[in-house]
């Protein structure tokens, strides 16, 4: 395994004598890819806003900026890099109307001067939204929850080694399997303390009318078994009540269910949003298919690659 990475600081290419112990992780929302890393401070001339690459046996997985550093009195110095979503935490206000989400992320990312690479047809046009005050992960995240209410279509946002990538989770599909022999250990949990819920209720403030609307639904049976787990939100003008209640309730109304992965086999072409084949038994599910990961972490040592994986999909809420 090579691990090529480089730095660049006022025109100058460095590439840092690095100790072992690289990782690299990915959120499938609101958190930009981040690198860290510690080299020899020795002849390395590096500040924030350095631009820094990183290849794995010549194929790129990580361009980004640092935004930290940490000089130690070893001589080492200890680097915090992020992708251009790290941008994503800036705050903004946004009025729009009839656009879809990948037509809204092109928007931002021109206004923010950010690259953008493959960004995917999202299909829904979403009738009129107000965002104010707002970061710009929360602004594209509410419009993707939108798309996907509509449309059931999930899509990823992702830094694609430099470009603002925006696919559906339908075509990250990889060739990788997680089993007992594959993944050193996992960690699995059911529950109902967090985004279960079994009663929905969403209101709107009627301007025409001078009312409020309220839409309501429930599943009695579970109301029974775990007591009253109620969702509240305001809809958006042009939102169908009915049909957003409904939806809602089939998406909440379960038992939640977390799997992590620890030092399963290292492949560079996991990240966060792409899916994978798992096969596990957990006791009271029998994993065996196709599963979104939300987070990937990637350690890199000497002849070593491990990712620790938190996964959903067949049953698995994250």
């Amino acid at each position: 395994m090579i691990v090529e990475l480089l730095i660049e600081h006022k025109g100058i290419i460095y590439e840092p004598a690095v100790l072992e112990g690289i990782t690299w992780q990915t959120e499938r929302y609101g958190s930009p890819g981040e690198l860290n890393f510690t080299a020899i401070k020795k002849n390395l001339n590096v500040g924030n806003g350095d631009a820094i690459r990183m290849s794995v046996n010549g194929k790129g997985v990580f361009y980004g900026f640092i935004f930290q550093y940490s000089p130690k009195k070893n001589g080492t110095v200890e680097i915090k890099a992020y992708d251009q979503l790290r941008y994503f935490k800036n705050q903004d206000t946004y009025v729009y109307e009839n656009k879809t989400a990948g037509e809204l992320l092109q928007m931002i990312c021109q206004d923010f001067n950010l690259q953008t690479g493959t960004v995917e047809d999202t299909g829904y046009k979403i009738e009129g939204r107000i965002e104010d005050g707002q970061t710009l992960f929360d602004i594209v995240q509410n419009a993707l929850d939108i798309t996907l209410l509509n449309t059931g279509q999930m899509y990823v946002l992702y830094d694609d080694f430099g470009a603002l990538a925006l696919k559906n989770i339908a075509g990250m599909a990889y060739n990788l399997l997680i089993n007992e022999n594959t993944a050193e250990d996992y960690s699995y949990t059911c529950s109902i303390d967090r985004e279960t819920y079994n009663q929905i209720k969403l209101v709107f403030d009627n301007e025409e009318t001078g009312k409020r609307d309220v839409y309501m639904t429930k599943h009695s049976e579970n109301i029974n078994d775990w007591g009253t787990l109620q969702y509240y939100a305001t809809l958006q003008k042009g939102e169908n009540g009915v049909v957003k209640a409904e939806s809602l309730l089939s998406l909440y109304n379960h038992e939640t269910r977390s799997l992590s992965i620890s030092n399963a086999f290292g492949d560079v072409n996991i990240r966060a949003g792409c899916m994978i084949v798992a096969k596990l038994d957990l006791d009271d599910i029998q994993l065996n298919n196709l599963m979104l990961v939300e987070k990937c972490k990637h350690t890199f040592k000497e002849n070593e690659h491990f990712m620790e994986l938190t996964l959903r999909g067949g049953g698995i809420d994250a």
